[in-house]
């Protein structure tokens, strides 16, 4: 079940948002649980303090107290997979709101339709990446990495490194073996040597592909067609 917040200081707003959301989970036929605020501390307190998690939050940016910038960047800490749509009348935030790594940014005065497909496109992606994981196995050790948290994968001399979430794991076994294990779409090699999660590509530039967590990574001229077609066709088909 997904878990989505909605904060604005108008109450109507608030239950506009609501029914898009209501609309949008009804259209991908998925399970959500939705918690409401008119107030960006409410939402803090309840996060920060007292550990509730959200997969989605909608945002006003302009409210009295924690203005929606200021509250997406407290959150990132603590929730760093939150998808999180700002809704402002101000189009000047749309720079800061990309810096953020905010999913989508949705102008007040045209947010009908353009809320809509923000909304499915972000609980697209979070169906997408719900509850995969990658096991590495041996005599000494047992762990399980969830798809979602898995940022690109190296070779590592006869072996490979997984970078994701929480670190990097040695996994025994070729690239192209941890490929076929993965066996999901989401996951391209970029060069022969490393494997990349789309989920977590924000850009493709001058043959670097740039990750959500900051990492740069080269695109070998080989693959640099079939990569940026790669990257097209899925998010095609997904969102």
């Amino acid at each position: 079940m997904l878990r989505i917040a909605i904060c604005d200081d108008e109450q109507e707003a608030v239950e506009s948002h609501k029914k898009a959301v209501e609309a949008a989970l009804g259209l991908l036929r998925a399970v959500g649980e939705m918690i409401t605020y008119t107030s960006s501390d409410n939402l803090f307190c309840d996060i920060v303090e007292d550990g509730f998690h959200f997969d989605l939050i909608l945002l006003d940016i302009e409210m009295p107290g924690r203005t929606g910038m200021e509250l997406a960047e407290q959150l990132r800490p603590v929730l760093p997979h939150v998808k999180i749509i700002f809704i402002t009348s101000h189009v000047e935030y749309a720079i800061d709101a990309y810096e953020l790594s905010i999913f989508r940014y949705v102008p007040k005065n045209d947010e009908g339709k353009k809320l809509f497909n923000a909304l499915t496109d972000a609980i697209g992606l979070l169906m997408l990446e719900d509850g995969k994981v990658y096991t590495i196995q041996t005599s000494s050790r047992l762990e399980k990495i969830p798809y979602r948290e898995i940022y690109f994968i190296e070779r590592d001399g006869k072996n490979a490194s997984i970078t994701w979430e929480k670190g990097v794991s040695k996994v025994r076994g070729s690239l192209q073996q941890i490929y076929e294990e993965l066996a999901s779409e989401e996951f391209i090699f970029i060069d022969r040597g490393c494997i990349v999660n789309l989920i977590h590509v924000m850009q493709v530039k001058n043959s670097m592909v740039l990750l959500e967590n900051g990492a740069s990574l080269p695109i070998s001229r080989s693959h640099l067609q079939g990569v940026k077609e790669q990257i097209n066709t899925y998010w095609g088909m997904h969102i």
